[in-house]
């Protein structure tokens, strides 16, 4: 039974301050080459990873609101961290450039790959956004955050000595911390889900809402608004950075914070939080030929392209649920394209000796 109508939920979330920067909706249509050969009645792609700014991605969602919210503070400097092809990172960088705003980037060396101009680097660099890189203590995982914000806040200081206004944000734009006090790139995946269920009203909503899960505010946001409009739509998160059990209160802390914000009147149970890590492989950012051979397999088979970071990891995953009978010949599987697409352009030589 719905709680909220999709007209009172859409009020709650676009009553708050926002910076038009996406074309929406995002398409939604059918993987029938993949859905047949895998037995189910439907796999859905949302193309997320076409939102129009800056090649696209779900992050631009999520910075409608967070550059929003850095205006109303009179920042005119952005600084985020993230990996070394981080599409978080570059997505930021284009929105601040847009709304007109300086982006500084702190980039970590979370797996073993060259400083080179390819991919997300590249575009970040024709940007002119001011990068830093750092090293990790352990490659194939996301660094510590309280790590991440004590080094923002060294180099937030050294904005303000050269007279700049720095608004801090969080990698992904999805926990507090930094000048981001609420949950508002969550509460953008409210609206992305508010877009599914129109574009399903016609047939049905999905039963299963697939998603690579690497900050958590994209998985808290689905998860809220489904169960605010009171569907049965179990929302899969494929974890690409840390183990479930690390991560899976940042999810829930995420979407608690989520329900608080909006006023809802709404629990959510233990068994609505659906996490699973059996696809991490050799870590986050880690080109495997399991990753290697799904992009090659998607690419061929539908003429989609994977990421090789995050949306590889949530596809070998939906493979592998279908294939151990998780799915059930009728169900409805959606499958959310989050975007990441520049990255595959750092690693070709591994893509390609892989798929030697």
């Amino acid at each position: 039974m719905a709680l909220y109508s999709p007209e009172q939920l859409e009020r709650l979330v676009t009553s708050r301050p926002r910076v038009r920067l996406i074309s929406g909706p995002t398409p939604l249509y059918p993987l029938e080459n993949l859905a047949a050969e895998l037995g189910l009645k439907e796999i859905l792609v949302k193309r997320d990873d076409l939102t129009g700014l800056v090649l696209g991605g779900n992050k631009s969602r999520k910075l409608e609101f967070i550059l929003a919210d850095a205006i109303a503070h009179g920042a005119d400097t952005i600084i985020t961290w993230g990996s070394l092809q981080s599409n978080w990172c570059l997505q930021t960088a284009a929105s601040a450039r847009r709304c007109g705003l300086r982006p500084v980037l702190l980039l970590f060396k979370t797996y073993d790959l060259p400083l080179i101009n390819q991919g997300n680097i590249l575009l970040e660099k024709l940007l002119e956004a001011e990068i830093q890189v750092r090293e990790t203590e352990k490659k194939g995982k996301s660094p510590d955050q309280a790590q991440a914000f004590r080094l923002l806040e060294e180099m937030a200081e050294v904005e303000r000595k050269k007279g700049h206004q720095p608004y801090l944000v969080s990698v992904g734009g999805s926990a507090s911390g930094g000048h981001l006090k609420k949950p508002l790139g969550a509460m953008a995946y409210v609206l992305s889900l508010l877009e599914i269920y129109r574009q399903t009203a016609a047939s049905a909503p999905p039963d299963y809402l697939v998603v690579a899960s690497g900050s958590g505010g994209t998985q808290a946001g689905l998860l809220v608004g489904a169960r605010a409009l009171g569907l049965k739509t179990k929302i899969i998160g494929i974890c690409v950075s840390d183990k479930k059990e690390e991560f899976l209160p940042v999810v829930r802390q995420i979407a608690l914070e989520l329900v608080e914000f909006l006023g809802l009147d709404l629990t959510l149970e233990e068994t609505d939080l659906i996490l699973l890590d059996d696809y991490l492989g050799a870590g986050y950012g880690q080109v495997t030929p399991e990753v290697s051979a799904v992009i090659r397999r998607l690419l061929q088979k539908e003429a989609l392209v994977l990421d090789p970071v995050y949306t590889s990891k949530a596809m070998l995953g939906l493979i592998d649920l279908a294939r151990k009978k998780y799915f059930q010949p009728g169900d409805r599987v959606l499958f959310l394209h989050t975007g990441g697409v520049p990255a595959l352009f750092a690693f070709p030589d591994r893509l390609l000796a892989e798929a030697g």
